[in-house]
């Protein structure tokens, strides 16, 4: 005769396979969705950093310096530009810039363009782009890390267009405030909202107690209703 606790055991241990395959699948959707669509996490992080109006970005201009466009219209990284230094800082100021012999546009190769007299690492958040890190508390505003960041290619200013700058705790890996909740009220009697969170040891945990009875799994859903349940690596919610 085969033991109950046997059977109990097994079954226990098919829910936990089919509910990690489950979670890691979706979890595994949207990291592909979020590595198609680059540029919404760009677009992501200059609404939550800032509400000042980004400057636009031709795409034909952002990663080479193409023959047929004017040549006043060329990225900075195309150009020799004769910057002072001793100008006043945040005062627009006039300098003369000229194409790289490299490279051939249409037009007159010296010309003068303006730019707002200040160093490289001080341009505004929506100048430049940098590198999201995990491992990041998130959940506190006052939290920062640090990081690499690189100025536009349409961005004039002075000393290195590459430097450090600790950023705010504001990023996301993809995971949806939507669908945690969905999870939660569906399957998080087994633990799956806390899987899919990335709370593994709360999971098993709220997988063998049966969701400690129903009550964890009440409380699991308001908390992830107020947000105050989020990811394990302390991003945000999209």
């Amino acid at each position: 005769m085969v033991d109950s606790d046997c059977i109990v055991i097994n079954l226990r241990s098919a829910v936990t396979l089919v509910l990690l395959f489950f979670v890691n699948g979706i979890h595994q959707s949207q990291t592909a969705l979020n590595s198609m669509e680059p540029s919404s996490k760009v677009e992501y992080q200059k609404n939550i950093t800032s509400d000042a109006e980004p400057i636009s970005i031709p795409q034909n201009q952002t990663s080479s310096c193409p023959s047929e466009i004017e040549c006043k219209n060329l990225n900075v990284t195309c150009l020799n530009c004769n910057y002072k230094k001793n100008c006043r800082y945040g005062k627009d100021v006039n300098i003369t810039c000229e194409v790289k012999s490299s490279y051939a546009c249409v037009g007159e190769k010296t010309f003068n363009r303006t730019m707002n007299c200040r160093y490289c690492y001080q341009t505004e958040i929506w100048q430049h782009r940098c590198e999201l890190k995990g491992h990041c508390n998130s959940m506190d505003p006052k939290a920062r890390y640090k990081t690499n960041c690189t100025v536009y290619d349409n961005v004039l200013c002075l000393g290195n267009r590459e430097f450090s700058k600790r950023v705010p705790c504001n990023w996301t890996h993809g995971y949806k405030w939507s669908t945690a909740l969905i999870i939660s009220l569906t399957l998080g009697g087994f633990g799956a909202d806390r899987f899919y969170l990335g709370h593994w040891q709360e999971g098993i945990g709220k997988l063998f107690s049966f969701g400690g009875l129903g009550v964890w799994t009440i409380i699991d859903v308001l908390l992830i209703s107020l947000h105050y349940l989020g990811p394990a690596d302390g991003s945000l919610f999209i």
